[in-house]
């Protein structure tokens, strides 16, 4: 006795086996990665920017005060070749 090859039965076997692979590709934890944001808080980038705004005010202004009161002495070379 001969089996026949039946087209429908396979198709759907190869339906059904290429969304097994699909499901099986699926990370459970990309629901929990959802809580990490792509980039930094906005008002945490502005606190930050902030302080090193601060602390560049604050080193220009002790090299104002150094240059004012003629305590600093600047040297220079010629350039080398």
């Amino acid at each position: 006795m001969r089996i026949r090859f039946h087209w429908p039965s396979a198709l759907l076997g190869a339906t059904a086996a290429g969304m097994l692979c699909m499901l099986g590709l699926l990370q459970p934890t990309a629901t929990a990665q959802s809580d990490k944001q792509p980039f930094a808080n906005a008002v945490e980038q502005r606190q930050e920017m902030i302080q090193l705004l601060r602390d560049s005010n604050a080193l220009l202004k002790e090299q104002v005060e150094l240059l004012r009161s003629g305590k600093l002495h600047v040297f220079t070379e010629p350039a080398k070749e």
